[in-house]
């Protein structure tokens, strides 16, 4: 089994690829989501990543899909001791923002999804410029206090707010975020790579980068005149039209077939490598698909291979 690796200072271990839970009750059915999940805690996996709004853009659902969905399989399989369960509070179109009784409401209405009494690592989804930090964060420390919640992290958070959090936090002896989720891959650096980097450093929080794949243009499946069946199709074929998609490809591929590895697995080991990153985030729709991200735990590029890589993409 493959050793796990420590989430920074959340207290959790982690299998160092997160298995992504946005196909969950949209492109996969629960049938094909208990296969993907089965399949993806059988090599070892043990860190799934939801959000209590996937999949409200479906045009029937309401936001919760993907939370419902890993809940019964939970229930169904027992296991809930062993995997480390993340969601997030603040898109829901119930529960939208980060205002204290939002995130109390929208925490309650995930654990009830989920079918169990604590949620591993809470993220707030997206900012909210119109609360202040100060209420976030004791908002949020009040779900760990109460026992509702092990460990919080924050996506899409800039800099400046992570600081003025992480600061609120550590003068008022409060919760800290320990865990960053900011879209980060081989086609797109400059959201991550910079203050916010720098900042997670500083604090000692690791990142869990979602997009790991650029929607799946990472695992080389889009190439000129191809076609893909993908929901994601047309955002991840765009970045065929640009120099750095090809070039990034084209690393890619001379990686992959010189260590005989998937182009996905090269691409989230490269991830995996930046400083900062404990597990890149993918998801799976089929159980086909998994194989090739979870061989990420086995993949260790070397110094040449990671600077061919960036090289390619800057």
């Amino acid at each position: 089994m493959t050793s796990l690796r420590s989430l920074g200072r959340s207290g959790l271990d982690v299998f160092p690829l997160s298995l992504g839970g946005n196909v969950f009750g949209w492109t996969a059915d629960e049938t094909q989501s208990f296969a993907v999940l089965d399949a993806y805690t059988a090599a070892g996996g043990n860190f799934v990543d939801t959000a209590d709004t996937y999949s409200s853009w479906v045009p029937g659902n309401e936001g919760g899909e993907s939370e419902t969905v890993i809940g019964r399989w939970l229930a169904a399989r027992g296991n809930r001791a062993e995997v480390v369960v993340a969601t997030k509070v603040g898109a829901h179109p119930r529960f939208r923002g980060l205002s204290a009784t939002t995130i109390k409401a929208a925490a309650e209405e995930s654990l009830r999804r989920l079918g169990t009494d604590h949620i591993d690592l809470y993220y707030s989804h997206f900012d909210d410029p119109s609360v202040p930090v100060e209420e976030i964060v004791v908002a949020l420390d009040q779900l760990v206090k109460d026992g509702k919640v092990r460990a919080l992290g924050a996506s899409n958070l800039s800099a400046e707010r992570l600081r003025a959090s992480l600061d609120f936090a550590a003068s008022e002896g409060l919760t800290p975020y320990t865990v960053l989720q900011p879209h980060y891959n081989l086609l797109s650096r400059d959201t991550y790579e910079g203050a916010l980097a720098d900042e997670a450093r500083r604090a000692g929080l690791a990142a869990v980068p979602y997009y790991a794949l650029a929607s799946g243009f990472l695992t080389g499946k889009y190439r000129p005149g191809t076609t893909v069946d993908s929901a994601r199709a047309e955002g991840a074929g765009k970045h065929l039209e640009t120099e750095r998609g090809r070039l990034v490809l084209a690393a890619l591929d001379r990686i992959s077939e010189a260590r005989g590895a998937g182009i996905a697995t090269v691409a989230l080991a490269w991830l995996a490598a930046q400083p900062t990153v404990v597990a890149p985030i993918a998801s799976a729709r089929t159980v086909g698909q998994l194989p090739a991200l979870t061989a990420v735990a086995g993949l260790e590029l070397t110094s040449e291979e990671l600077a061919e890589l960036t090289a390619a993409s800057a």
